[in-house]
């Protein structure tokens, strides 16, 4: 097997293949989605049986009844605070438990008092609170209606498309365990058991004598698959789930990443559906549904009048259809008036196994949408601040030698960086916690010359451990029987890095615990403070197994694969952050970057877009990429600048880096058979192209540090499409090219070849922008086409806003710690923005309210500061140094009121060509109450 896994490798390491989709199931080649999607819409199958409903304060149940096999289902729905509903399906007796996913939400969701407002032979209508919102039940067939007056916001199983096939001991079962030649005595005695257990105890559950039961009849794919040379046995049979969701009036949905796809999501009509599936797909193809590395089974719906959310809560493999159709509304029941034309999405779900668990979020705005989200899985992670400067990275740094020839490259050129990378290659043999004894002898030296810089490291530590019997991480997970299953019972093994390689049970907590104690300066042998980690090839890949990665038959204690696949990138990197967090006694922020993810991924750190390409088209993907991520939570999130695989050609790399300094992680990587690439690496004309790039980064450090404060606060994301702050412009609901950061940046990067302009469209009637560069004021709701050189990163301030940046770029954040600030003042009338501070690095802005946070406004020629949280208290010794004020007049005089009272006359220059008022050194601290007094 050795030259399998050697000839694999090398196609890999030769960087020139692009993704070979034969690897990787269509939905035609997978059984469940098949099987699911040749149902067609009509006449549901289902029908509720009113007389088993049940409405207690708090939910509301109800069995429904599939008329065509008799089985039985449980409905449960609930209304959660914060205008949302949940809605749960499951069998109502099925032969053993089903998957429900645990870990993914912060807390049991609050609920909130369920009224009957009616209830016939047809249905019941049920209060969902002020609004005049209410669910319509229907029983025949079984649909919910959602409803605000007489506004139809969105149907459940509308299209009859409901589907829950319920475990079953299969027919041939008996006889063939009976009957095979290598079944055990003891199988036979087991089997008997069963099938004696089954007459007595679970053939009562079924249905009657006199219901009529069509015959179910066994499908391809139902009880065993195979897909190439291998195949999936399925011992509790065909397990899948589906529903069907209709959204009158919407025709942009979004999210469900990760896809390299555009922004708003495509009809899915004569193709593939989306597919959510963690898999490491080697250079991935851009424009294709195919599941990648991480999975977020949220979409959100947006039209002029309303956005919301459909959250998803199911971690096995799931494809999601998207239909567009124009319908005719007519009257349903008693309860819409009328008839009108209006357009509609449909969305279907479909999931392998599990329940059906799905969280309505019904807005109605955009910012009320993230916040429900929040309030179920949790808000981002608020990151250290050296984790939102500058990361260098490729695979592979080789010794410490080219480590520290790398780190004074960057003090040569002028080129400031925080974390410098650490991929494989710097471990013993694979042996993820250790260091090459000859590369990388004397770790702690490397990291100390780091530190004395104010510097940082990143190393790579995978989920895939060498089976070795004197390596200690693998005797001890061995021995604690930490190891995922195969089928039969043994540790599953597979073929990574190390070879031959075991994968650690994340699902289970005692797993979880004993990894994150590994991060332990004892334990982690060269490890110190100014050590981070990078979780790579967590969905887990497996070069050997199905579509490259777990055999959905191994077994997690109770469950099976195929139940928690898109859940084990998450819990690795959960237990690595609790690691880092625990090594520090509670106090350090850890920083962990994750490949594979999933819904709630957020509150453990940083994602990037994986394995990409030097290529134009793989740098504009890389915008709606992590806009996707940033609508469902995942607001870290960056791409590889300069492509993971190919070699960029100068402008390309330039471009990259323009780019990807106003993206939220932003971190340089190459593939192992590139050529280096460090930024002086291009002549240099492209090295100062580069230094200004990541130094415009550095200087709005502040705003990204207040930006990641707000998200981990509210769970607002920090890069936005345009439509989320201009949900009635439907000229922004299909715009990916251009972002905000915040509300106040808009930022359109130059991703063409030879470009020699853009052409940039400024949002919002009545408003204003200042290009940050020039300072020169546009007028909102135009198209704006700006000439561009390869300098030009073309970024506007709103008007009305105020951003603090720091001027004084220094070698990295921590250096800058004490430096003063520069206040920028966009006129629009008025102007507001704050300022946020803490140390930057402990959780003491959380659990001491160590922390500055200022709002800053203007207004009637006065600018001020006041406290934002007066409970808050910390000492700085940063300072403001300036403060340019654009579409300004020119005072006659500006004065200066401190909070002791006292009044001095402050220096200014006015720049009438531009109106650009420009204050030097007022010097008063950032922590203190002041105003500035124009005249």
């Amino acid at each position: 097997m050795a030259p399998v896994v050697m000839l694999w490798l090398a196609l890999c390491l030769s960087g020139t293949l692009a993704v070979d989709r034969g690897n990787f199931k269509t939905c035609d080649q997978s059984a469940f989605c098949k099987r699911q999607r040749a149902l067609q819409p009509g006449q549901s199958p289902y029908r509720a049986l009113l007389d088993t409903m049940e409405l207690t304060h708090t939910k509301l149940t109800l069995q429904l009844i599939n008329d065509n096999n008799k089985v039985r289902l449980l409905l449960e729905l609930y209304r959660l605070q914060g205008n949302m509903t949940r809605v749960k399906i499951n069998e109502l007796k099925p032969l053993k438990p089903r998957y429900e996913v645990p870990d993914v939400l912060v807390q049991q969701p609050l609920t909130e008092p369920l009224s009957l407002l009616s209830q016939d032979e047809n249905g019941v209508v049920l209060s969902l609170g002020g609004e005049a919102q209410r669910v319509i039940l229907s029983a025949r067939p079984f649909r919910l209606d959602i409803m605000e007056g007489h506004e139809l916001l969105m149907s459940l199983n509308s299209r009859g498309l409901l589907a829950f096939e319920h475990l079953r001991t299969r027919k041939d079962t008996f006889s063939y365990k009976v009957t095979s030649t290598v079944a055990s005595v003891w199988d036979s005695i087991k089997w008997t058991i069963f099938a004696v257990f089954s007459l007595f105890v679970i053939l009562p559950s079924q249905p009657k004598a006199d219901d009529k039961v069509e015959e179910e009849k066994d499908e391809e794919g139902m009880w065993e698959e195979t897909f190439k040379s291998h195949t999936d046995t399925k011992p509790n049979g065909p397990s899948a789930v589906s529903l069907d969701f209709s959204l009158p009036g919407v025709e942009h949905v979004y999210g469900i990443p990760e896809h390299a796809e555009t922004l708003k999501l495509k009809t899915t009509d004569g193709g593939d559906p989306y597919r959510l599936y963690n898999l490491d797909v080697f250079q991935y193809e851009l424009f294709n549904p195919m599941a990648l590395y991480g999975a977020v089974p949220v979409m959100l719906a947006h039209n002029a009048q309303r956005t919301t959310g459909i959250f998803w809560l199911n971690a096995a493999e799931t494809w999601v259809d998207i239909s567009s159709n124009t319908t005719v509304f007519g009257k349903m029941l008693d309860y819409v008036q009328g008839s009108n034309e209006t357009p509609q999405t449909d969305v279907r779900w479909i999931s392998e196994s599990g329940i059906i668990d799905v969280f309505i979020m019904l807005g109605p705005t955009p910012y009320d949408v993230f916040s429900q989200y929040a309030s179920l899985t949790g808000t981002q992670a608020f990151p250290p601040l050296a984790g939102l400067a500058y990361h260098q990275c490729r695979w592979n740094y080789n010794d410490q030698e080219d480590v520290q020839a790398v780190d004074a490259g960057f003090d040569q050129h002028d080129i400031p960086y925080d974390f410098i990378w650490l991929d494989i290659e710097h471990t013993d043999g694979k042996r993820y916690f250790t260091w090459d004894p000859h590369k990388f002898a004397t770790p702690k030296d490397m990291l100390q010359g780091l530190l004395e810089k104010k510097r940082k490291m990143v190393a790579i530590v995978d989920p895939h451990i060498k089976i070795d019997s004197e390596y200690k991480i693998h005797t001890e997970i061995r021995s604690q029987g930490f190891y995922i299953k195969n089928k039969d019972g043994g540790d599953y093994e597979g073929w990574c890095w190390p070879g031959n390689a075991g994968y650690p049970d994340f699902t289970k907590p005692e797993m979880r615990a004993w990894w994150a104690s590994m991060f332990a300066y004892d334990q982690y042998e060269g490890s110190m403070e100014n050590l981070y980690t990078w979780n790579d090839m967590n969905e887990p890949s497996v070069f050997n197994g199905p579509e490259v990665t777990m055999h959905k038959d191994a077994v997690h204690g109770p469950w099976e694969h195929r139940d928690v696949h898109n859940l084990y990138g998450f819990y690795v990197q959960a237990a690595t952050a609790e690691g880092l967090i625990q090594r520090s006694g509670g106090v350090e922020r850890p920083f962990v970057l994750t490949r594979a993810f999933f819904a709630g991924s957020q509150r453990y750190g940083a994602v990037w877009t994986g394995d990409n390409a030097a290529e134009w088209d793989h740098l504009k993907i890389s915008i709606p990429m992590c806009l996707s991520l940033s609508l469902v939570g995942i607001s870290l999130c960056g791409a590889d600048v300069g492509g993971f695989f190919k070699t960029p050609n100068s402008e390309l790399l330039v471009r990259w880096y323009q780019t990807g300094a106003y993206q939220p992680f932003f971190r340089a990587h190459a593939h192992l058979d590139t050529p280096r690439r460090e930024p002086w690496l291009f002549g240099p004309d492209n090295t100062a192209l580069i230094r200004e790039a990541v130094r415009q980064r550095y200087a709005l450090l502040p705003y990204w540090y207040q930006l990641f404060y707000h998200a981990h606060r509210t769970g607002h994301p920090v890069m936005r499409p345009l439509w989320v702050e201009y949900p009635q412009d439907a000229a922004t609901f299909a715009m990916d090219d251009q972002f905000l950061l915040g509300r106040d940046l808009l930022v359109h990067p130059v991703t063409e070849e030879g470009a020699r302009g853009v052409t940039a469209y400024l949002p919002g009637k009545g408003e204003v922008w200042f290009d940050v560069h020039t300072f020169q004021k546009h007028n909102g709701a135009q198209d704006l086409y700006i000439p561009v050189t390869m300098s030009s990163i073309p970024v506007f301030q709103r008007g009305g806003s105020i951003i603090p940046r720091k001027l004084r770029v220094r070698r990295s954040s921590a250096c800058m710690e004490h430096d003063p600030y520069t206040l920028f003042v966009a006129l629009s009338q008025r102007a507001e923005g704050e300022l946020y501070l803490d140390d930057g690095h402990t959780f003491n802005f959380d659990t001491k309210g160590e922390f500055i946070h200022r709002k800053l406004s203007f207004s009637n020629n006065i600018l001020s500061s006041s406290n934002l949280a007066p409970a808050a208290h910390l000492s700085t010794m940063s300072w403001i140094e300036r403060i340019l004020i654009l579409g300004a007049s020119k005072p006659s005089k500006v004065t200066l009121k401190t909070a002791g009272g006292q009044d001095s006359q402050l220096e200014f220059e006015f720049d009438a060509s531009m109106s650009v008022l420009t204050i030097r050194k007022p010097g008063m601290n950032v922590g203190e109450d002041w105003s500035v007094v124009l005249k």
